[in-house]
Order: structure tokens, then C-alpha cells, then sequence
């Protein structure tokens, strides 16, 4: 069983969660992402910068800092998932976005 969360002012840098990674003609498989977290200011400051973004991957190394997939976690194997899995780097940004937004609803 997990331990008890304990709320704090100083949150965690990091944070890590379940992605469902689209598989064409086979659903979905969850692999779990390492994410960025971000202030209200920074968070704010971060979309402003990306949404004329059109890199996927980094958009990908933006958000994230690790997977739990055997490969490293790096641009050329980043660039591999969102050209192999094409709703990959959306499936990401979006649970990014609704973990962010679930922690600012505290806010």
C-alpha cells in the first residue's frame, strides 16, 4: 500500500504518471512519464512558448524528463516514438496538461 501524501508550499520538481500511449489497431498501453512541474507564472510563461510549437519531440523533452522504457530517454529516441506512434507526443502533452491543471485547481 502507498504511503500517505503529505501536502507541502514546496512541491516536488518532478512527477510521475501513467500515459495511455495510443497503439494503432491495438488500444492503448500505459507507460509512465517523469514530468516537469511548473509554477502558475512558469506554467503560464511555458505555454505562451509553445503553442506555435510544431516539434513534437521537443515538445516532448519539454514536458518530460524520463519514461520507463528500456531506451534512453533522449531526442533521437523521443523523435523515434512520435514519427513510430503518431498520436504519441498528443497522449503526452495532454495528460502533462491535466496533471498540471488537477494541481492547479488547489491553487
Amino acid at each position: 500500500m502507498a504511503g500517505k501524501i503529505k501536502f507541502t508550499l514546496n512541491p516536488q520538481p518532478t512527477f510521475k504518471q501513467k500515459v495511455k500511449m495510443p497503439i494503432p489497431g491495438a488500444g492503448f498501453v500505459d507507460v509512465e512519464f517523469t514530468f516537469k512541474h511548473r509554477t502558475k507564472t512558469e506554467f503560464q510563461e511555458f505555454m505562451e512558448q509553445v503553442k506555435d510549437q510544431t516539434d513534437d519531440a521537443a515538445l516532448v523533452m519539454d514536458v518530460a524528463s524520463a519514461w520507463e522504457l528500456e531506451e534512453p530517454f533522449d531526442k533521437a529516441n523521443i523523435e523515434k516514438l512520435v514519427d513510430n506512434y503518431t498520436g504519441a507526443a498528443r497522449a503526452i502533452f495532454t495528460t502533462y496538461l491535466d496533471e498540471i491543471m488537477k494541481a492547479r485547481v488547489g491553487n
